[in-house]
């Protein structure tokens, strides 16, 4: 497929209503109904209505009223839907369109292999979920007659295992056949914005605004970029509205063509920031046609943000790993996000699909929730992980908004792709799609080939027809975007995922012992909320967590390791046993929060070398019991997030602690750190740290650090002293800037009074 065919289906986010806008009248309302069968040909013994844009299964729980899928073993109900043939219909009622207006059926997203068809003639075949729908039905289809959309089965690349493996000769998204955090729930329908308008015949195709900036980033080379539908006369008035809404660039040219492309200099842009950094400034670009009657026909509508990404070597990365060798052998390739000429940490978490059904995920219930929540936890980057489909398009009109910092994968995950003809016809296919729907967005800092791709399980190298079709592609169709094939790639760390290995390694040992380029997955599993437990599991099987109940299913237990992601031994080799649910969550999750505290915060002490730290994962598809996010679905905070918002501060009082837990007589020894990846220089100031056993403070340091420049970390005084003796579970390390108390920092960790024998030389706390 070229990029003139896709480019004929990628319609912008505002094409019906603005096409219904543009006409006199409004677009067709249509009422769906689904039914299956056993065949592509077979006719549904019987029809329910259907939503759209929504998922099959949704519709036919909802029509033989089916308790909720979340909870309990229900979601087990839905298995048998990912092999039937599923068949949807709608008529509408309209006037035949005049002779210069057109009948255009139009979708942004069908999942995943399906027919479109009327009067019994299939109109289009396609598959792929990422390559939108524009169908010109004129003639095709007749008032009150039904349209028909045949959705084939979930493609498997063989009849076992019933795994993501079954997912690697496709393009849909392998999380959906079962994951450490997703039941094996396979999504099919009609996902996203679909209808039927009556459209101008002369119109445009795409509308596309792209810019060069100048070295010095202080002007634009601006170009709008016009395909249009058929040849013919016409004008396209172009303006350009700034930040504040004020135009500043107005322009009107007239053309004979099916193309045409208008450009201008804009001086001075305000630019685009990532959040934390400065402003998100957008400008909108606004296109229209207009006829030779000066009548409007046809508009499209685009924000942008005028700023420049590279991806930058860390400081003395060509001197790894050899600089006397020559030849040398690899050096770890770049990663650090270069924004607008400045070096930036990205600081973030990984993004699973907010609901196990794309098709319901709305803007308002689901994308503005969480991503209100990574803001606010001062993050400036989401890696939209390749297995999960990739959002629509609402949600990068929200990262645009909200300086947050995409990095994209394609739908690749945990598979060997298997390079057949038919699977890299869809691949270039369903890739192309996707570049040129979102490489306008100003958010989208990075592409992907996928998630870990070059590992043992999936067996994948630089050579694999796959990934070699996805550069060339990125680089056709943007080529100013950075774009690496994997993650992880050769200095980049995925792992750890307990907050405790079975060897007894603790999270606060993993990375002071590491030394990568980037941390892009990582985590500590936690529990849901006593509420959330309560809801989705049995009342009894509620307490105690075992095998064989909807703690497993749900992820709690057995979900890629024996123990995970609940860690039940680890919890109660610290603590003792949980004598009732609540106690049983507030530990876990106590254990979590810490845990990402401690692994956030020594990511960034690794600056410059590392770059980039990215917690597994931000969210999650459904209620899980135990997971590794920091938000429960649908977008309710653990305590976790909040550990890691204070963890990402711009400005910061850190420390670096050995472990988790202590006893009696032990060397308690932090080392105090001031952490800096804001633009600003912060001056001199005071860090004091004490002990805290319940209400008691004891005294250990106070540290006068000097003036640090913009993003810049400084290491500090190490505290040494003798742990005492208090009847108390728990102490707290209580790190305090005068005059600055948003800086200050408190860990929980673990006390016991079992001494391990007092070591000489130490002083003991002051008591």
């Amino acid at each position: 497929m070229t990029e003139r065919d896709v480019l004929k289906h990628a319609m912008q986010a505002d094409d019906l209503v603005n096409a219904g806008s543009c006409m006199k009248g409004a677009p067709i309302s249509l009422s769906w109904q689904v039914g299956f069968s056993d065949s592509a040909d077979g006719r549904p013994k019987r029809w329910v209505p259907a939503e759209v844009p929504g998922a099959v299964q949704l519709d036919w729980a909802r029509a033989n009223n089916w308790p909720c899928f979340i909870v309990g073993e229900n979601w087990r109900e839905y298995r048998w839907m990912e092999d039937v043939f599923w068949i949807y219909r709608a008529s509408a009622e309209f006037e035949k369109p005049g002779h210069d207006r057109r009948l255009v059926f139009s979708s942004r997203g069908i999942d995943y292999r399906f027919v479109i068809r009327a009067f019994g003639s299939a109109l289009l075949e396609q598959e792929g979920m990422f390559t939108p729908v524009e169908l010109d039905v004129t003639g095709k289809l007749e008032p009150g007659a039904p349209l028909e959309i045949v959705v084939f089965p979930a493609p498997k690349s063989a009849p076992s295992p019933e795994d993501r493996s079954q997912a690697n000769r496709s393009c849909k998204p392998a999380v959906s056949y079962g994951w450490d955090f997703h039941p094996r729930l396979i999504p099919l329908g009609i996902w996203d914005e679909t209808g039927l308008a009556v459209v101008p015949s002369f119109r445009f195709i795409r509308a596309e605004t792209a810019y060069e900036l100048s070295e010095g980033l202080d002007s634009a080379e601006v170009e709008l970029r016009c395909d249009l539908s058929c040849r013919g006369r016409g004008r396209i008035k172009w303006e350009i509205l700034g930040p504040d809404t004020k135009p500043v660039v107005s322009m009107s040219e007239a053309f004979d063509s099916q193309t045409a492309v208008l450009r201008c200099r804009l001086d001075r842009p305000l630019l685009w920031w990532p959040n934390g950094q400065g402003e998100p400034c957008l400008y909108t670009s606004r296109a229209e046609l207009e006829g030779e009657d000066g009548g409007v026909l046809d508009r499209r509508v685009m924000r942008i943000g005028f700023r420049r990404v590279r991806l930058a070597m860390y400081p003395g990365a060509w001197e790894y790993p050899a600089p006397n060798r020559f030849p040398k052998s690899r050096t770890p390739p770049p990663i650090t996000l270069e924004i607008n000429g400045r070096r930036i940490f990205a600081k973030g978490s990984n993004w699973v699909n907010p609901d196990v059904f794309p098709g319901r995920v709305r803007a308002q219930t689901h994308y503005r929730p969480l991503l209100d929540l990574a803001m606010r936890a001062n993050m400036n980057l989401i890696r939209c992980w390749g297995g999960a489909p990739v959002q629509k398009d609402s949600f990068f009109d929200l990262c645009d908004e909200m300086g947050l910092m995409v990095w994209q994968e394609f739908p690749l995950a945990c598979n060997r792709y298997e390079g057949t003809p038919s699977y890299l016809k869809v691949l270039d296919q369903e890739s192309r799609s996707i570049l040129i729907r979102l490489r306008h967005r100003a958010c989208l800092v990075m592409w992907c080939g996928g998630n870990e791709l070059f590992n043992a399980w999936s067996g994948m190298t630089e050579q694999d027809a796959a990934l070699r079709l996805l550069a060339r592609n990125c680089y056709d169709l943007d080529p100013g975007r950075p774009f690496i094939m994997t993650s992880p790639l050769e200095g980049m760390g995925h792992g750890p995922y307990v907050f405790r290995n079975a060897e007894g390694r603790e999270v606060f040992r993993c990375f002071a012992e590491s030394a990568c380029t980037a941390y892009t997955e990582f985590g500590c599993g936690g529990p849901a909320s006593v509420a959330t437990l309560r809801r989705i599991i049995p009342p009894d099987q509620i307490f105690p967590p075992r095998r064989g109940t909807s703690w497993e299913s749900h992820h709690a237990i057995g979900a890629w390791a024996p123990n995970s992601h609940l860690l039940l031994d680890v919890i109660e080799d610290y603590f003792g046993p949980c004598r009732t649910l609540e106690e049983l969550v507030a530990r876990g999750q106590l254990l979590q929060a810490e845990g990402l505290k401690c692994l956030f915060e020594e990511a960034r002490r690794q600056k410059p070398r590392a770059s980039m730290a990215l917690n597994w994962c931000f969210n999650e598809p459904w209620p899980a019991a135990a997971n590794l996010s920091i938000v429960g679905w649908p977008a309710e905070p653990k305590p976790a997030y909040a550990a890691v918002a204070g963890s990402l501060r711009p400005v910061m009082a850190s420390a670096r602690i050995a472990r988790f837990a202590w006893k009696e007589g032990d060397v308690f020894s932090p080392e105090l750190w001031l952490l800096n990846d804001s633009p600003d220089p912060v001056p001199a100031g005071r860090i004091e740290a004490t002990v805290r056993f319940g209400s008691e403070e004891i005294f250990l340091l106070a540290w006068d650090h000097p003036a640090v420049q913009p993003d810049t970390n400084l290491m500090g005084p190490v505290a040494r002293a003798v742990l005492p003796g208090r009847d108390a579970d728990v102490f707290h390390l209580q790190l305090r800037c005068p005059g600055h108390p948003e800086r200050d920092s408190e860990y929980v960790l673990k006390y016991s009074r079992e001494k391990r024998g007092k070591e000489s030389g130490q002083r003991p706390l002051n008591m």
